[in-house]
This record gives C-alpha cells, sequence and structure tokens, in this order.
C-alpha cells in the first residue's frame, strides 16, 4: 500500500503502476494498463495529473515537499495536503455541488483523487481568452455566503467550531506564507519580490508611503486576529473552474480560519485586476469595453448575491454560539436582528474591500503574480496596466472606509480605466 512507503514524488510515467491497485481508481475510470496519464500542474506548489481510462477521467493531486514556485530551496511540509482535503470536505458539505468530488486521500504520499472538472476551464483563463460565464456570478455569490456563514460562530455549536479551529490552527506553514507574501513583502524590498522594471518609480513611492503600510498593517492585524470563519484562503480566479452552466472551487491548501472579508476580497480584487488588464490583452474596441463591463458587472453579482443569501441564512440558520435569537427574535424584536445583521454585513465589506486592495498590490509587486499582466508583451503597456491597478488598490487598502457599496468601486475602476 502507499502508506506504507516513504513518500515519492508521482511521475507521469509511474503514476499508474503506483496506484494501479487503487479501487477507487480503477473503479471509475477502468483498468491501469489502458490509462493515459497528462500532467498539467501549472501553479504554484503542486503536482497534478489528468489520468484518462477507458471508463472515465479523474484529477490526482501530490503535493510536493518545496514550493514549486521556487524549488528546493523552499522546503514545505507536505502536511498542506492535510489540511486541504479537510477544508474540501467542509466547504463541500457548506455548499453541496459547488467543489469536486473527492475519491481517495494518502495524508503520507499527499496525494488526493478527485472529479475531472469538464468541460470547465481555469476562470483565469477564460478571463483572459474573453469568454463569458452566465451563472458563474449567482453561484459564487452563494458560495461565499453558505461557506463563510456555515463555517461560523453564527451557525455552528461550541464543540464544533473549537475542534475546526484547533485543528485548522495547525496549517501555520501556508498561513505564515499569507501573513508574508500578502501583507507585508510587496511593501518593503524583499528578496522574492519581482516587478516589471518600468515600475521602479512607482514601486519606490509605494514603500515610502506611510499610510499605504499603516493600511497593510491593519489589515494584516485584522486577518491575524480575527477568526470569524474557515476561509478558503487562497480564492482568486485560478482556484477556480467554470463552464457556461456551472462553477467550482478548488485548491483550498490555504485553509485557515479568518474574518469573511478576506475571501471575498481576494476574489473581488482578482476580478478587477482582469479589468485592468484588457487593454493589454486585446485591442480597446467596443468588444472590448463591453466585456470589462461583463466582468464589473459580475463582481457586483457576486456581492449583491452574497448579501442576499447571507441575509436568508441569517434569519433561517443562525443556530450557533452567536445566534443571539434570545436577544431580539425571542423577544419580538425584529429590528434588533436586522440592525445586528446590517452592522455585520457592513463590517465585512470594509474588510473585503481592504484586502481587494492589498491583494493588487501583491499580484504585482510580491512573488506570485498573475498571467494577466505576465502576458503582455508590450513592457510599457503592461506598466500601464499595473500601474492603474496599484492606484485602485491604494485606495481601496488606505480609504476603505469610504466605499459604502460595491457600486462606488465600479466608479474608482471606471475613472482609471478612462471611463469604460
Amino acid at each position: 500500500m502507499l502508506t506504507h512507503s516513504p513518500y515519492e514524488p508521482l511521475h507521469a510515467n509511474t503514476l499508474a503502476n503506483r496506484l494501479g491497485g487503487l479501487p477507487e481508481m480503477t473503479e471509475r475510470i477502468g483498468p491501469a494498463t489502458q490509462w493515459r496519464v497528462c500532467e498539467i500542474g501549472d501553479g504554484n506548489l503542486n503536482l497534478v495529473f489528468i489520468v484518462e481510462g477507458a471508463t472515465g477521467s479523474v484529477v490526482v493531486k501530490q503535493a510536493l515537499p518545496y514550493a514549486r514556485v521556487v524549488g528546493e530551496s523552499w522546503p514545505m511540509s507536505l502536511d498542506r495536503s492535510f489540511f486541504e482535503h479537510e477544508a474540501l470536505l467542509r466547504l463541500g458539505r457548506r455548499d453541496p455541488g459547488r467543489l469536486p468530488q473527492l475519491y481517495y486521500f494518502d495524508r503520507h504520499q499527499a496525494i488526493q483523487v478527485m472529479e475531472h472538472l469538464r468541460p470547465h476551464i481555469i476562470l483565469r483563463k477564460g478571463l483572459m481568452a474573453g469568454d463569458r460565464f452566465p451563472l458563474m456570478g449567482e453561484q459564487l455569490g452563494r458560495y461565499l455566503a453558505r461557506t463563510l456563514f456555515r463555517g461560523s460562530d453564527w451557525a455552528m455549536n461550541t464543540a464544533q467550531r473549537k475542534a475546526d479551529l484547533a485543528l485548522f490552527a495547525g496549517n501555520v506553514e501556508l498561513c505564515g506564507i499569507t501573513e508574508d507574501l500578502f501583507f507585508t513583502d510587496p511593501f518593503h524590498d524583499c528578496a522574492r519580490n519581482s516587478h516589471s522594471p518600468a515600475l521602479d518609480r512607482t514601486v519606490a513611492t509605494i514603500r515610502a508611503d506611510r499610510d499605504l503600510k499603516l493600511a497593510a498593517l491593519e489589515l494584516k492585524a485584522r486577518f491575524c486576529g480575527s477568526a470569524q470563519t474557515l476561509l478558503h484562503g487562497d480564492l482568486h480566479t485560478g482556484s477556480i473552474m467554470a463552464c457556461a452552466d456551472d462553477t467550482r472551487v478548488i485548491d483550498a491548501e490555504f485553509a485557515t480560519y479568518g474574518p469573511m472579508g478576506f475571501d471575498i476580497g481576494s476574489l473581488l480584487a482578482n476580478l478587477w485586476m482582469a479589468v485592468f488588464a484588457q487593454p493589454g490583452l486585446r485591442p480597446d474596441n467596443e468588444e472590448a469595453r463591453a466585456y470589462r463591463l461583463w466582468i464589473l458587472d459580475t463582481a457586483e453579482t457576486i456581492w449583491n448575491i452574497f448579501v442576499e443569501e447571507f441575509t436568508r441564512l441569517w434569519r433561517c440558520e443562525r443556530n450557533g454560539i452567536l445566534g443571539g435569537r434570545e436577544l431580539f427574535e425571542d423577544q419580538a424584536d425584529a429590528v434588533g436582528s436586522e440592525l445586528a445583521l446590517n452592522s455585520m454585513i457592513d463590517g465585512i465589506w470594509r474588510d473585503a474591500v481592504g484586502f481587494a486592495g492589498i491583494e493588487m498590490h501583491r499580484r504585482i509587486l510580491g512573488l506570485a503574480h498573475i498571467p494577466e499582466f505576465e502576458t503582455i508583451t508590450d513592457e510599457a503597456l503592461r506598466a500601464c496596466c499595473e500601474h492603474r491597478a496599484l492606484r485602485a488598490g491604494r485606495v481601496l487598502a488606505v480609504e476603505r472606509g469610504r466605499f459604502a457599496a460595491i457600486g462606488q468601486v465600479r466608479t474608482l475602476i471606471a475613472r482609471l480605466e478612462g471611463d469604460l
């Protein structure tokens, strides 16, 4: 059995021999002698394979004992595979059908076998290609509301909540990566950083920007000190797969307890950066303008559906540690309950705006960049797109309190984009 063997990375030409005896594989895709294996991993951390057989296909994911984006000079624990598996199970129960089905897990070998999503594509690639996904906004808005609410004190009892909080407190390595790469590295001269040389003057200004650095520190304190719910922890357009009628969330190895606005802000920031990147990816004509507006519409839909679904859950499923029905509903005080709800949503929104601003900085100035900008071959045009995103990011982080509604963020982006 795999679990009694020393850890060994999978390879396309050895995978069938190593996994061919697993019924979780053969019962779904047929005998190993007929498997076709293709390595597709293009992320920062893991090996990912599509395995096709006579009767179907699956995805096999394996963690490496180092950060793939850097190499063996950055060793990492394989435990991140365990935390990802545990997070996917919980998030999947909280919004059934929005995550891939899990078929097999070997903790020692850090291997997961899961559903092969077809005809889905990575959302980031779809946005770069100009594809539209009509149901994505509604589905992701509900996903965020359901997973964030149902993983919180508003919905969980004390025993469940404390057990999960203790479990995911163990994901210290990846949580530490978020704390450094997200909130600290982009704002000083860190060896892990990189940026376009055309941004040198902008970067110098950012590193001297005391107000921005104070905002980054405040938001880092919020991330570290507010264990509101179980987060996906790395929710961006590269960890979402979509097709015309379905949207799925993948890659939850950064799962941790934190503020609800973090997942929301991370996702919205990546959509807004996709808008800023569009002029560098295709001719700037009416069709391109309409597509940028569609991305902005989708971001608004995500937030508006989140609020709608979160409100429904608040009214129907608020039975956890912080239920508070004794204080309001049981005393016929519906107004008090709604005031508490509105205060909660306002706080989530402020956090989301701030985290979005920081995400824009770290994706341009830090270690893990995004291909929307990286694939723009004209250096001057790329720098122009990135500069506009950084300007937006600063306003969102530093002045997050002045954005009362997502439409105001849209107005900011439209102004920076030359009135879309």
